[in-house]
């Protein structure tokens, strides 16, 4: 910016004058209208720095005397430092300055100070004095706002002081901290004015005559934060921001590790316990997250100057100043040393630190200098090997107990400044902090998965660096301590801290995976079978339905609806305390221990209601779906890294073959049980059974996420949580470096290409799949109102049933998982035949979880089959299902749940074509079980058969329609057809008897051939679905007239379906018997003897009446049933079906029976149908027989 004319400075001091006259009328009377002020402050922000550069002295006099007016009327103490005057003698004794005075004074002084910078040293030693005087007073001495007044005027004094340009002057060897040039450039954005005074300020703080200033200026700016916390909610949180901003600022223009070592023990312990505050306060000033953010960036700025590897040379044996001060040594001593110092500094660095330990350290350089000043106390220190190092262990101590606490911090904008911070210390003190590498590595890996991007982003770059770059900042030595560590908390973490502890410790191991690669993954988890063992152990323990029962009692608390009693402060609401406990659950109700495990709304537990993998039931207490997906992602990569690595050694199977061990101890157990004749409870009861369930529940959870691993969409999930989702094309392709004492590994998160890899995965499947169907598993009690599978037994506690239901529930989601990695090969490889009853066998089960979780797994299976919806995949595989159905059908004692897997079957399906020509066979089966003796064997299996040829009428009935409008419009098309047919041979016969030929007749035959091919298929459907209509009518007919409500519902809806099925039959065979006689008619012109045959070979009217004579068989027990007179909904039903019946069948069919039965229907509608005939309780009333009179 160049000079500005004389005009303007002219114009600028006589407006300066101006307003200095009032500041100095101001002085002398107090009470004079203060508004010219505000006026002063708005000229002088508008003003530039070169204009009123020349007008600083002559500006500043008059404000600092006002502030020193200001000061001495508030403290009632006299600015002189010497003490040689009293209050009494000061020229503004008995004078009151307003606060608006000194306020506005502040704010004129604060903008002359961001514009013009100080010419020497004494100036600033003036303005450093008044300032100082300012900053003692006390709350109740001075407004807050003219405490941040005074804060803001000493960091806009600091802010514009500048290096020299003299290259050897000291102030060349400060230190700019990368985040504090940030916070320097965020205050002045734009480059100001500025001319090399006449002195170097800068060297002026550095030098030891400003040691002691610097210092009481240090303690001042911690004394003012302090006060504000101990004032509570009343401090400020402003005043408490601004003063750590300003030490900041304050320590970065001193910047040099030789002025500043001194006052590190007292700074480090003070910046600790503002930071230990924010563990226990959430409000007020200590619990501001901008506080806390320029606390956390100022301790990591001062340790970074004072502790810097560069700076710490001369703690060593090999360093400069040794030599220098060598005095007493020869000259071959002192080349000696010089032919062994390192290349370049940072060898130095690396090499003297390396060789610490063995290099004696002389007594008379450590602690405080004396010698340059005798008599007096110098404020520096040597930094020797010995104060390195003891005060590294002291900075350790504190960084463990702050640190960690901040990465759960709920202000993004502190989260932040740790990641910053940390990446300062691992970049810049790597060796004169190695106590605390690990414990700062842990921070990164803790915040790469923060919830909030900007911390996750920087978090990523900055562990990239240490992982990826050629830097060798991280080894596998390193990596080996932290994965242990990680580790063996991990369990310890999750079962008894909060949540949000857990999640973060989780999240550090999972990115401590990721950025390691696959190879250091599989290196320190399986290369021994201990390790192996000790891993799964510890990840099941974490899973395990025991976390349900963990967190303290705040959370407890916390669940239950407030009270007045009990009400949390707005910060608290804020930070997400409340929230993060009381919200754990996904459906938003706590989890029952006991009670039935119902999922309201599924939707709130997955993005969509089909979503797999879904969170196992039991962990809905232990906390959100974020802790889940930690610890699941910690098992894929697992997976993933043992497939995705270079080394064959360490095969899938051996990791698969430990968990399945616990599957096959229970299914052991339950196999002695069953050889005992052992009961359920005394089973439960006994020894280690509960446990051994529990546990098996978690195996198999973790064999799933570590086979959904390897699936596409795992991989991508899991690198959302690293990257951005442009960049998750592109992260797979990433290579992973990390140095091993040897060799340096690369490797990236990818599953091999290769036969014997996919036949690994799916023999991995194959050996889980074998277990999870094993019918020792499926026999467990799972719904507490049947009685079917326990024979006698009715106490059995709830928790077996608990246990059992988030078994099953956990191995019907693992299914569906594996088609998600198998897809095609989940079919070609036999899974889907072995798997597919047990999912239709769990549709209808009475637990909605499990019945959700195979309703989810059929859903996936079938889109990851290529099949639309489930109806084709059951299609699609319908004989292996029947055939099924029809081997347990022989054996109903053992399996009295067919009839609902049929029924279960059928609803999913709907009417299908393709599968009820399977059905006769199960169809005659059915039909016996719904005889006399087959309902006398297994009365309990009496409605669930009759469901299941309910849901067989319906699909007839579809399909009856379907055909009779099929058989119409064939009618049509044959008629059309042979038309056409006969009028093209008619022409092309003349010509062809001309030309001595039969073409034109083989030409007429060929579509009679394809006409007389469709029918016979029709003909043969349409006796399939009348064949299997009257077997349903068959079935249901008796039980019409049955005293069971339920089964005579069922019984007439079957009914009502099986007549309209059979009348739509009859008309599809009348328009089959017209298609019929025109190709008759057809094939007699054309003189054909082999389609003759075939037609006079076709038994056409063996079964096709069928309506009437069923109808003369319902007839009976429809009369049978009004008369039982069951129940409203009984009588009301039956009167529906027999009035369709009789419009079915016709009206002479009506007028016959009624002239038999015709009493019974007007006694019914004369008489309440409320009123029943009293009969024994016994079930003594005789059986009344169709066409008998009763006794």
């Amino acid at each position: 910016m160049g000079a500005p004319s004389n005009e303007t400075r002219d114009q600028v001091f006589f407006q300066l004058r101006r307003y200095c006259i009032e500041l100095l009328d101001l002085t002398r009377n107090p009470t004079k209208n203060p508004s010219f002020l505000t006026e002063m402050a708005g000229f002088l922000r508008r003003a530039s720095a070169a204009e009123l550069q020349p007008c600083l002295d002559y500006t500043l006099f008059p404000l600092l005397l006002l502030l020193d007016a200001s000061v001495q009327c508030r403290s009632g103490k006299n600015a002189d430092s010497s003490g040689s005057s009293s209050a009494a003698d000061s020229p503004f004794s008995g004078q009151k300055i307003g606060d608006s005075v000194a306020e506005g004074t502040l704010s004129c002084l604060e903008e002359l100070l961001r514009k013009c910078y100080l010419g020497s040293v004494n100036q600033m030693v003036v303005v450093l004095k008044k300032l100082t005087f300012g900053a003692l007073l006390s709350p109740s001495e001075a407004s807050e706002e003219f405490r941040i007044g005074i804060i803001k005027c000493l960091k806009a004094m600091l802010l514009r002081i500048q290096p020299c340009f003299v290259v050897s002057c000291s102030c060349k060897g400060i230190f700019f901290v990368p985040t504090m040039a940030i916070t320097l450039e965020n205050c002045f954005p734009n480059p100001a004015y500025y001319e090399e005074p006449e002195e170097c300020l800068l060297s002026f703080l550095q030098s030891k005559d400003a040691s002691a200033a610097v210092g009481h200026w240090l303690s001042l700016l911690f004394q003012v934060a302090e006060v504000e916390v101990a004032r509570g909610h009343c401090g400020s949180a402003t005043l408490r921001k601004e003063a750590f901003l300003t030490l900041r600022v304050l320590v970065a223009k001193v910047g040099t590790a030789d002025a500043l070592a001194f006052f590190l023990p007292g700074i480090v312990s003070r910046f600790t316990k503002a930071l230990l505050l924010s563990k226990t306060m959430i409000s007020g000033s200590a619990g501001n997250a901008g506080s806390i953010e320029h606390t956390v960036l100022g301790l990591t700025e001062f340790l970074i100057i004072v502790l810097r590897d560069e700076a710490n040379l001369t703690a060593q044996k090999f360093s400069i100043s040794e030599i220098t001060y060598d005095k007493n040594g020869s000259a071959e001593k002192v080349l000696d040393v010089l032919r062994h110092l390192p290349a370049s500094i940072h060898n130095q660095s690396e090499y003297s630190l390396c060789q610490s330990a063995q290099i004696p350290v002389n007594d008379d350089k450590k602690g405080i200098n004396h010698d340059e000043y005798p008599g007096t106390i110098s404020l520096y220190v040597q930094r020797t090997k010995d104060w390195v190092d003891q005060t590294s262990a002291q900075v350790d101590k504190l960084l463990s107990a702050t640190f960690p606490h901040l990465c759960v911090h709920p202000a993004e904008k502190v989260r932040k400044a740790l990641v910053d911070g940390t990446m300062g210390l691992l970049s810049h003190c790597s060796f004169t902090l190695q106590r605390s590498r690990l414990m700062l590595l842990e921070c990164l890996c803790a915040l790469v998965c923060d919830d909030s991007d900007a911390v996750s982003c920087a978090a990523q770059d900055s562990i990239s660096l240490l992982f990826h770059s050629g830097k060798k900042f991280m080894r596998e030595t390193d990596f080996s301590e932290l994965f242990t560590s990680f580790l063996e908390r991990l369990p310890k973490v999750v079962l008894g801290s909060e949540e949000i502890v857990a999640l973060s410790h989780a999240r550090r191991l999972l990115a401590l995976m990721y950025y390691a690669g696959p190879e250091l993954v599989v290196g320190h988890m399986f290369c021994s079978p201990m390790m192996t063992a000790r891993f799964l152990d510890y990840l099941i323990l974490s899973l395990s339905p025991n976390s349900q029962f963990t967190g303290s009692i705040n959370k407890i608390i916390s669940s239950k609806p407030l009270t007045v009693g009990y009400l949390l402060s707005v910060a608290e609401l804020k930070s997400g305390s409340l929230s993060s406990d009381a919200n754990n659950s996904i459906n938003g109700d706590g989890f029952p221990l006991v009670s039935e495990m119902s999922m309201k709304n599924p939707s709130e537990n997955m993005p969509g209601d089909y979503e797999l993998p879904r969170m196992p039931p039991w962990f809905l207490k232990v906390g959100s779906k974020k802790l889940y997906l930690a610890l699941a992602g910690i098992l894929r990569l697992a997976g993933l890294s043992i497939m995705a690595g270079d080394r064959s050694d360490v095969p899938l199977l051996s990791l698969i073959d430990n968990l399945l061990e616990y599957m096959r101890k229970l299914i052991s157990e339950l196999r002695m049980k069953g050889y005992k004749q052992e009961g359920w409870q005394s089973w439960y009861s006994y020894g280690d059974s509960a446990k051994m369930l529990r546990q098996t529940s978690s195996v198999v959870c973790v064999l799933n996420e570590i086979i959904y691993g390897l699936a596409d969409d795992s991989i991508n999930s899991c690198l959302k949580l690293f990257k951005n989702e442009t960049q998750v094309e592109e992260a797979p392709k990433m290579e992973f470096i990390c140095y091993s004492d040897q060799l340096k590994f690369r490797s990236s998160w990818k599953v091999r290409q290769g036969k014997d890899v996919r036949e690994q995965i799916i023999y991995c499947v194959g050996s889980i799949l074998h277990e999870y169907t094993s019918s020792e598993l499926w026999d467990l009690p799972v719904d507490p109102t049947s009685q079917l599978k326990y024979g006698t037994e009715t106490n059995l506690s709830l928790y077996i049933f608990r246990d059992s239901r988030m078994l099953h529930q956990v191995i019907i989601e693992g299914i569906g998982l594996f088609s998600k990695v198998l897809k095609k090969d989940f079919i070609n490889s036999g899974f889907m035949h072995s798997t597919l009853y047990l999912l239709l066998e769990n549709l209808i089960c009475s637990n909605d979880v499990i019945r959700s979780a195979s309703d989810a797994s059929l859903h996936v299976l079938s889109a990851n089959t290529d099949h639309s919806t489930i109806g084709h995949l059951v299609i699609a595989n319908a004989d292996y299902i029947i055939d099924s159905l029809c081997r347990q059908l022989r054996h109903l004692d053992l399996n009295p749940h067919v009839p609902n897997v049929l029924a279960a079957m059928l609803s999913c399906i709907g009417a299908a074509k393709e599968i009820l020509p399977l059905l006769e066979e199960p169809m005659r089966v059915v039909s016996l079980e719904l005889e006399v003796f087959g309902r006398h064997q297994h009365s309990h299996l009496t409605v669930p058969f009759l469901k299941a040829v309910n849901e067989i009428t319906k699909a007839l009935r579809f399909e009856s329609f379907r055909l009779t409008s099929l058989a119409e419009s064939f009618n049509a098309h044959v008629i059309l057809k042979i038309s056409s047919t006969q009028d093209g041979g008619s022409n092309s016969s003349i010509n062809m008897s001309e030309n001595g030929n039969f073409t034109g007749i083989q030409l007429q035959l060929e579509p009679l051939e394809e006409l007389l091919f469709k029918l016979n298929e029709m003909r043969r459907y349409r006796r399939t679905i009348g064949s299997l209509a009257s077997s349903c009518l068959k079935a249901a007919n008796p039980l019409i007239s049955s005293q069971m409500e339920s089964a005579c519902l069922v019984a007439l809806n079957i009914l009502e379906d099986a007549t309209l099925c059979l009348a739509k039959v009859e008309e599809a065979y009348m328009h089959e018997k017209k298609s019929k006689a025109a190709i008759e008619s057809a094939i007699h012109l054309c003189n054909s003897n082999e389609l003759k045959d075939e037609m006079d070979s076709q038994d056409d009217d063996v079964d096709e009446n069928r309506l009437l004579p069923a109808m003369n068989k319902i007839w009976p027990y429809l009369i049978l049933c009004l008369k039982n007179k069951i129940s409203v909904e009984a009588v009301r039903r039956c009167a529906g079906v027999l009035t369709r019946s009789v419009q079915i069948s016709g009206g002479n069919f009506f007028v016959r029976r009624f002239r038999t039965d015709g009493h019974i229907i007007w006694k019914l509608l004369t008489t309440s149908p409320f009123q029943r005939n009293p009969f024994s309780s016994k079930n003594e009333r005789p059986l009344l027989l169709p066409y008998r009179n009763s006794p």
